[in-house]
């Protein structure tokens, strides 16, 4: 008796060798994707913070999480501040677990600074 294999597993051929390669592409892509955003989201949350600064510098506005600091001047009459705001913005994520498998954070921060405007 000669033995024929089933046909039904003559279909199946393929299967198993594209879902091993599909499935490594795609964490592949998703990571590449979550890079992409998160550096676009912190390059945005910087010039955010960084246009919060220079607005509240001219405004004269302060939010209380800013930090003034004095700079010294060799001019005795001009006394410069500098202002520096912070931001924290999440991040989405696209592949769960990602983050903490690198051992960091979801969490973008960024600080913007402006020189503070003297009211005379």
């Amino acid at each position: 008796m000669k033995y024929k294999p089933n046909n039904r597993w003559r279909d199946e051929n393929g299967n198993v060798e594209s879902a091993l390669v599909l499935i490594p592409l795609l964490m592949l892509f998703l990571i590449a994707i979550e890079l992409v955003v998160t550096t676009n989201l912190r390059n945005s949350d910087f010039a955010l913070a960084q246009g919060d600064a220079s607005r509240r510098a001219i405004s004269g506005q302060l939010l209380p999480s800013d930090q003034v600091i004095e700079l010294d001047s060799p001019d005795s009459f001009a006394h410069m501040k500098l202002l520096i705001s912070h931001r924290k913005h999440s991040l989405p994520q696209l592949v769960p677990g990602l983050i903490a498998l690198l051992g960091g954070k979801a969490v973008v921060e960024v600080n913007g600074a402006a020189i503070l405007e003297t009211t005379n």
